[in-house]
């Protein structure tokens, strides 16, 4: 168990002003933020962050969907961050997401649905190291 993870504002939730918000739910619910940046991914980095997905019949739409607009990454640090932040964010769907959640409060579809987050240890490292030095995690 480790206790960091990773996250992305998504283009869409940063388009609609949310940035801040998600960012004051992720201070409020214990999370330090340990690295941060907006940035804006070319279809070849949301295609490398994304490879685990090629095959996938998504794969295009999720690339140009991330590639569409700015996002903001971070690296976050709590106890048990990764499954305290899945909690955070709610199902992907923000259809059946739980009242107070990220997605719920923020997302507006399957597809665009607000944040990223990490679904293990393992990834939450490989992604974070993605967008991030070890000079600019603290």
């Amino acid at each position: 168990m480790s206790n960091r993870t990773f996250t992305m504002i998504k283009p869409d939730a940063t388009s609609k002003g949310h940035t801040g918000a998600i960012l004051q739910m992720i201070n409020a619910t214990g999370f330090r933020i340990v690295a941060l940046k907006m940035t804006h991914l070319s279809e070849q980095k949301a295609g490398e962050f994304y490879a685990v997905h090629a095959q996938r019949p998504f794969y295009g739409e999720l690339v140009n969907f991330m590639s569409s607009g700015p996002i903001t990454a971070a690296i976050l640090e709590k106890e048990n961050a990764v499954a305290e932040f899945r909690k955070l964010i709610g199902a992907t769907n923000p259809a059946d997401a739980a009242e107070g959640t990220i997605r719920k409060l923020y997302a507006s579809s399957i597809g665009e649905n607000a944040v990223h987050g990490s679904d293990s240890d393992e990834n939450a490292v490989i992604e974070g190291d993605f967008f991030f030095s070890k000079l600019e995690q603290f």
